[in-house]
């Protein structure tokens, strides 16, 4: 698959501007500022397909990047804190109003700063993914940020929570490309079993 053939489709506010799903669709879903735009121009190797925001919550939108056998869906991401109530509830209509229409979703990205624990909303996505038995996994960001032990500890404390779900985790870094080739292997595996 080239990754570097792909063009911003459209953003979509609410439920009817979603485009019609006929490809498969690979879902970056994670709290505000986890990394799913760098993780998206990392995997396309432009700076800003995907645009990033130093400020969390600013992504309102869901935002589909389109490809010849597939298409990226960028959810905006939960969790932040300062976001009105009523911005909270529409983001929660417009994600649910995404999982619940009957779309080609070939696999789900949950993105985890690698940094922390799971938060409360981290725990609700995972949950909500295994009960829907929707295909997914789990990409750590931010790996680059932390030494060798840290690292070490990070990934025992998550291979301990993920052990008897099975759930598959894969470390991140945007900055320095750690794990991108397994992201990339993860997207085509799953664009070839839903063709």
């Amino acid at each position: 698959m080239n990754f570097q053939n792909v063009t911003f489709e459209l953003s979509a506010g609410k439920k009817g501007q979603f485009p019609e799903s006929q490809l498969p669709e690979i879902v970056f879903s994670g709290k505000s500022n986890v990394g799913k735009s760098s993780l998206i121009n990392r995997l396309v190797n432009r700076k800003s397909l995907a645009r990033v925001s130093a400020t969390p919550g600013k992504t309102v939108t869901i935002n589909f990047y389109r490809f010849p056998q597939c298409r990226f869906v960028d959810l905006p991401g939960y969790g932040y804190a300062k976001v009105s109530r009523a911005e909270k509830e529409r983001w929660g209509d417009l994600v649910e109003g995404y999982f619940q229409e009957s779309r080609k979703i070939a696999l789900v990205f949950q993105l985890l700063d690698f940094r922390h624990p799971l938060s409360e909303n981290d725990e609700e996505m995972i949950d909500f993914l295994l009960q829907t038995e929707l295909p997914f996994a789990v990409i750590c960001t931010k790996s680059d940020k932390l030494n060798q032990s840290q690292r070490l500890a990070q990934e025992a404390y998550y291979s301990d929570l993920f052990h008897d779900a099975q759930i598959p985790f894969y470390p991140f870094s945007a900055v320095n490309g750690t794990g991108i080739e397994a992201v990339k292997l993860l997207i085509e595996q799953a664009v070839s079993e839903s063709l």
